[in-house]
């Protein structure tokens, strides 16, 4: 009887099911390469594994006994179910699996969102059972989700200061000073650096001006930390806020916003693809990195 299966019952049934098919053991001997006797041998021994007989031969030929067909059933099961892991194996062999987390700015602009989109179309076309996850988050969110390992990459204007993140420099965004229709500064032509100074600016806690623009050290009555509560603040009429040129440009056509100050209160802000480098990344990780730079180089 046999209790775990060896290589060697493998390589018995395999001849085993060949003598079936063949009708008996002589005419096997071309198929296996084997004598008539070494065939009946290792006939014999398997026999002995299982603790019954297999077949009969004599005048009568070659005949299996109902313990035979049934054990030739079982083995061509076996060997189906051998022949589909095999193939499963090596089908998740070159396979990206698992999981990745990309965190995505707020307010990015279109083009930018297209080039993510392009980067998702090309990881699709690999070899590839992944669930990608997008996450909207502010910037300092994205940081902490990133330093507690709940994201694996982001996209977002970042300070840089974290030493525990790798950052790869991705696209720039042009940053203008805006004030909204109602506000003293909104009829003034080109106001001056005095009547620009009085503007109540509304505060980003997340600082990311230039030490070098004239309003980087000044505390409004507005805070926010979204681009849309920054805009609610700007169409009050009541103060006067940093705005991506893309996400304002639709109130400024619409004359409802207008921008000032420039070029004095305008600037670039980097934004970045960002990663733990403590954190050890998997294939799809690595392969959906690689498709999100090459989708930004183009």
């Amino acid at each position: 009887m046999l209790g775990q299966l060896h290589d060697l019952d493998l390589q018995l049934l395999r001849l085993f099911v060949s003598v079936v098919e063949c009708g008996g053991f002589s005419a096997a001997q071309g198929e296996l390469g084997l004598s008539q006797s070494s065939i009946s041998q290792h006939m014999a021994r398997l026999e002995t594994r299982l603790g019954y007989r297999l077949c009969s031969r004599g005048k009568g030929g070659f005949k299996l006994t109902a313990k035979g067909e049934q054990l030739l059933l079982a083995t061509r099961g076996l060997f189906e179910s051998i022949e589909t892991f095999r193939h499963q194996s090596n089908g998740v062999a070159g396979r990206l699996m698992g999981e990745v987390r990309l965190g995505l700015s707020e307010a990015l602009d279109p083009s930018v969102l297209q080039r993510v989109a392009r980067a998702i179309s090309h990881f699709r076309q690999r070899d590839e059972s992944v669930r990608l996850e997008l996450i909207s988050a502010m910037p300092g969110e994205m940081e902490r989700l990133l330093l507690q390992q709940r994201l694996d990459l982001a996209i977002g204007y970042f300070s840089q200061a974290q030493s525990a993140f790798d950052y790869r420099p991705l696209f720039s965004e042009t940053q203008h000073l805006y004030c909204a229709a109602g506000h003293p500064l909104f009829s003034l032509p080109e106001p001056d650096a005095t009547a620009l100074a009085a503007g109540d600016l509304v505060e980003h806690p997340y600082r990311f001006l230039r030490n070098d623009l004239p309003l980087h050290n000044r505390v409004g009555s507005a805070r926010s930390e979204q681009v849309e509560g920054t805009l609610a603040f700007i169409l009050s009429g009541q103060n006067v806020g940093h705005l991506p040129e893309h996400f304002a440009r639709s109130w400024q056509d619409q004359g409802l916003l207008k921008a000032i100050g420039q070029p004095q209160h305008s600037f670039e802000v980097a934004f970045h693809l960002a990663r733990h480098r403590a954190q050890v990344p998997g294939d799809a990780q690595v392969a959906f990195e690689e498709d999100l730079l090459a989708a930004f180089e183009q």
